[in-house]
């Protein structure tokens, strides 16, 4: 254990020290050697500057921590990866899960349990020699727990669903510092919450979910020029409306910058890129392609058989911190004059600084319910727009009316909500959007449950919502 105060202030040597008694893991101020290294997250944008911050070592330092806060008054947040993390301030401890890092591979019953610090590329790496695959994200350095409590979205999601469909059970802190197992006959109402409302009923420890016998994937990408952008985009669109649930697809205008690491062939070019992805062990997954290889010639083609493990390879999200602003907004219907707007935004007549702006096509899996019901929104949506800007010099300040341009170019045909996933951070969705999501009942019953777990919002740092 250690502990570091910040000379200055004459109220956090009473906060830490009851912190550092109260549990085992590593309590920081500001000021101390360990103290930026534990609240760093990916986006650089995110400022915290809580009044501790524990790196939790185990779940009962979570409660202890979570009483420690509650009996002085103040809020809690959590982080694990910091991707989409919001800002937090002195009036709140900030919990460090990353050393809650453990994963059990049931291959028996086909699940992994995992803790709250696990990324997507360790669930894949021990799931794969068994011949087993999760339902990670685009990016698999992102955290198990935050995404799957988002919904979860990811590559092959038009086949399998949100990962929150597959949760079986949930090791859950609440306001009241009670460690909690919930799952479908333990405490319902929260366990439904839990699975697509987000972190604002407690903080997980631990989740168990289902895992999917698969170990490749037809996939990749191909990277088109940007004058062949509308036909392949209008082909495109044409195209996920016959494609079977097999297969999940989503297009990108990307704006490379002219970085020696990248492919020279995508150096300084603006392109659109088309994701694909196929699973099945009776379908042909170039047969399903080709009408898009038809549309123009590729500059890069990527798509073949690879390892389900690789999966993060067909986005290839970026993977070191960076400071970044997003927005989203789920689209009901995507008609030929929308794909004439977008690309008259997002594409280089548009002049927009932006490092992408994507359109996923949803239907297929995740249009049905889960299993066991839970709180995901979006359900009903045909396709996600999302764009991506980096608040560097000299565009940073540009950047934000740049993706509230995108959303207005596209609201005709947007739901007014917006996936919790793709929310973001502080440069992210507003709360506004990402309730918008569900309907009216769900909303409801959210805040009812939220009411009966938290009534004092100890956890509204963490909520999006």
């Amino acid at each position: 254990m250690s502990t570091s105060i910040e000379e200055s202030s004459p109220v956090l040597p009473s906060l830490v020290e009851r912190l550092s008694a109260a549990t085992a893991g590593p309590v920081h101020a500001q000021g101390s050697g360990g103290f930026d290294l534990s609240v760093a997250g990916f986006n650089t944008v995110t400022v915290h500057r809580p009044a501790a911050v524990l790196v939790a070592s185990s779940a009962a330092d979570v409660a202890a921590a979570v009483g420690v806060a509650a009996a002085a008054g103040m809020s809690v947040a959590v982080q694990s990866t910091g991707h989409g993390a919001a800002p937090t301030g002195p009036e709140t401890i900030l919990i460090n899960t990353r050393l809650l890092d453990s994963i059990v591979i049931d291959q028996q019953a086909g699940t992994a349990t995992v803790g709250a610090g696990v990324r997507w590329q360790q669930v894949l790496d021990a799931a794969s020699p068994h011949g087993l695959a999760g339902l990670c994200g685009s990016g698999t350095e992102v955290g198990v727990v935050g995404y799957t409590l988002g919904g979860g979205i990811g590559p092959v999601a038009r086949t399998f669903g949100f990962a929150a469909d597959h949760v079986t059970e949930i090791e859950v802190v609440t306001a009241d510092g009670r460690l909690r197992r919930v799952s479908e006959t333990s405490e319902p109402d929260l366990f439904w919450a839990l699975r697509g409302g987000g972190a604002a009923f407690g903080i997980v420890t631990q989740i168990t979910f289902r895992l999917f016998p698969v170990q490749t994937v037809h996939a990749g990408g191909m990277f088109f020029d940007i004058l062949d952008a509308p036909r392949v985009l209008h082909g495109w669109r044409d195209w996920v409306h016959r494609i079977p649930e097999s297969v999940s697809s989503s297009v990108a205008v990307v704006n490379f910058p002219p970085l020696p690491a990248l492919p020279e062939a995508l150096r300084g070019r603006t392109v659109l890129h088309v994701r694909f992805a196929h699973v099945s062990e009776t379908e042909d997954g170039e047969a399903l392609l080709a009408p898009l290889r038809d549309l123009a010639e590729p500059i890069i083609d990527t798509v073949t058989e690879i390892m389900y493990a690789d999966l993060g390879s067909i986005h290839a999200d970026p993977t070191d911190p960076m400071p970044g602003a997003e927005r989203s907004l789920l689209l009901r219907e995507l008609p030929a004059e929308a794909i004439d707007e977008f690309l008259a935004t997002v594409g280089p007549a548009g002049g927009l600084p932006l490092v992408l702006a994507e359109i996923r096509a949803m239907g297929g899996a995740l249009a049905c319910g889960a299993e066991v019901p839970n709180a995901v929104a979006g359900r009903d949506a045909a396709f996600s727009l999302f764009a991506v800007g980096v608040l560097a010099p000299p565009i940073a300040d540009v950047v934000p009316g740049a993706l509230e341009s995108v959303l207005a170019a596209m609201q005709p045909w947007g739901t007014g909500g917006a996936l919790m996933n793709f929310a973001g951070g502080a440069e992210g969705a507003p709360a506004d959007r990402v309730r918008a999501a569900w309907g009216p009942q769900d909303l409801r019953r959210l805040s009812e449950i939220r009411d009966r777990f938290d009534p004092s919002r100890l956890f509204g740092a963490a909520a999006r919502w």
